[in-house]
């Protein structure tokens, strides 16, 4: 079906421009006469796009110099392990702040390498971000743990947690690279590329230079950030596909004005989505606390009390328009609306108009 509009939380929707660079390049890399599908990771080509594409993260995201950028395997879920391994040998203790199920998922996989403290109650449905007042953050603690936007259930951070001088690390895997933050707040940002940068198969982390140094014994080698850092990401093979992706992606976003017009961009496509939501007098409802509403991802449900028949009708609806993977998670159902920078204000458009059709159809 031509034209589709994906609405996917991932893997996401590629920028059109990126496909027709990609098709350029899949056989002759840079004038190399080599697809870099096929060249050598120790080459001086690959070695200076790497460089280069670092170099572009730095400048996005306005990277301190003392900060490391490095481009690892094994995805979120790599680094749910990834992270106590280099981090939690100093006290053998870990904070985790769960918002949310990949948040929970992150804390159960380390509490195989150390004592995870949660800092907040256990929910059993994640509906916002308890107040702050309410933390109770453990001053020994290695590290402190968020998921700073949870695709699942929509919620984000829009603020940066005070952590009482313990190292906060953030898992940005769905919303980094959507608006500026001060990367220095961080001890360690990570998040994998197939939202907002690309395809699976590469995850950024960038990591302050004071922070390595300290992996556990058993820290595989490929996940030593360390090691990783001293040999420029190229300590084996990486996933050199994924990383050329990232690039092209990331050089766009600088072509397109930076993170200020993403930012401006994610503000515009979400408040259209949001208002047909909140004037629709509780036919379609959102499914998270305002204040903590996500701007890149919005679940919601249809009907009160919710009508998982006229959900079904809904997504059959706009499948036959050309709009697709709009389906809420398996674990929450309803509908989810992922707005990933790729997402165009057309895409958006076609979706709000078919929104309010259905809600003056059905109400």
């Amino acid at each position: 079906m031509p034209n589709l509009h994906n609405f996917g939380a991932g893997p996401a929707k590629l920028p059109e421009e990126v496909y027709d660079v990609l098709a350029k390049e899949l056989r002759d890399f840079e004038s190399s006469g080599l697809s870099l599908l096929e060249t050598s990771h120790r080459s001086a080509v690959f070695e200076k796009f790497n460089t280069q594409v670092q170099d572009t993260v730095r400048e996005l995201l306005e990277v301190p110099s003392n900060y490391k950028i490095l481009f690892l395997q094994g995805g979120g879920q790599g680094l749910f392990a990834g992270v106590p391994l280099n981090l939690m040998s100093r006290t053998g203790t870990a904070d985790y702040v769960v918002t949310g199920i990949w948040s929970k998922v992150a804390a159960k996989e380390a509490s195989k390498y150390g004592k995870v403290n949660y800092v907040l109650p256990e929910q059993e449905v994640y509906v916002g971000i308890p107040d702050e007042a309410t933390w109770k953050l453990d001053p020994n603690a290695s590290y402190v743990h968020i998921c700073a936007n949870d695709t699942i259930h929509g919620i984000e951070f829009n603020f940066i947690p005070d952590t009482k001088g313990v190292h906060l690390v953030a898992d940005m895997s769905s919303n980094i690279m959507t608006r500026k933050f001060d990367v220095s707040n961080f001890g360690v940002i990570y998040a994998c590329a197939q939202k907002n940068m690309g395809t699976a198969g590469v995850t950024l982390v960038i990591v302050r230079e004071d922070l390595l140094g300290h992996a556990l014994p058993i820290c595989p080698s490929v996940f030593d950030w360390t090691l990783m850092a001293k040999n420029n990401s190229i300590l084996n093979t990486p996933p050199v596909n994924a990383i050329q992706i990232m690039g092209r992606i990331l050089q766009l976003y600088v072509q397109q004005g930076g993170l200020t017009k993403m930012a401006e961009l994610m503000t515009k496509k979400s408040s259209m989505v949001y208002s047909v939501i909140d004037q629709s007098n509780d036919f379609y409802f959102s499914t998270t606390a305002r204040k903590d509403r996500s701007v890149v991802n919005i679940p919601f449900r249809i009907g009160t009390p919710v009508s998982e028949e006229l959900e079904k009708k809904f997504l059959q609806g706009a499948e036959a328009l050309g709009m697709v993977q709009l389906n809420g998670h398996k674990l929450v159902g309803g509908i989810r609306v992922s707005l990933y920078n790729s997402v165009t204000m057309q895409d958006v458009e076609v979706l709000v108009i078919y929104m309010k059709e259905f809600y003056e159809k059905h109400r």
